[in-house]
């Protein structure tokens, strides 16, 4: 049995957070105002499945924003990285883009059902503290290592 098959128990987060992202549309129903989100039939929907609330209630132009916004922060950062003086702030700064990218990618694709739930939070979106410490952080040492190229020329 697989998640299509069964939706009532291993299929059901992604089979409820499909409908809620199907029935956002074009704009979205409103902020909080997703029937999916409101009635709670999304479970982790503030950790996991905060993707589903944001195409449930911002629609299809509101996840595409969402997704612009991280794909240029990923690009920025590669380009931060690649005009790092030393080596090792270059490999942090490659580091730091690639894990903000494998979380986006697999989180958005969790959510959408193209890939298996595993569990990832989405950065800067999920509920939760050592998420958001843990990003923050991350981007704050590369933003400082970044500085710091240009206070030692």
């Amino acid at each position: 049995m697989g998640k299509e098959v069964d939706t009532k128990s291993i299929g059901y987060n992604t089979n409820q957070s499909e409908i809620a992202i199907g029935s956002g549309g074009w704009t979205g129903k409103g902020w909080l105002q997703g029937t999916q989100t409101k009635g709670k039939f999304v479970p982790e929907q503030d950790t996991d499945y905060i993707f589903s609330t944001v195409g449930e209630e911002w629609g299809f132009l509101g996840s595409i924003g969402v997704v612009i916004l991280f794909i240029t922060l990923i690009i920025r950062l590669l380009i931060l990285a690649e005009r790092q003086k030393s080596q090792y702030s270059r490999i942090y700064g490659y580091s730091v883009s690639s894990i903000l990218f494998f979380h986006f990618f697999i989180n958005i694709g969790m959510v959408s059902g193209l890939l298996p739930t595993i569990g990832i939070p989405l950065p800067f979106f999920s509920y939760g503290g050592s998420g958001l410490w843990g990003f923050t952080i991350l981007l704050f040492i590369f933003i400082r290592l970044d500085a710091s190229n240009y206070i030692n020329r």
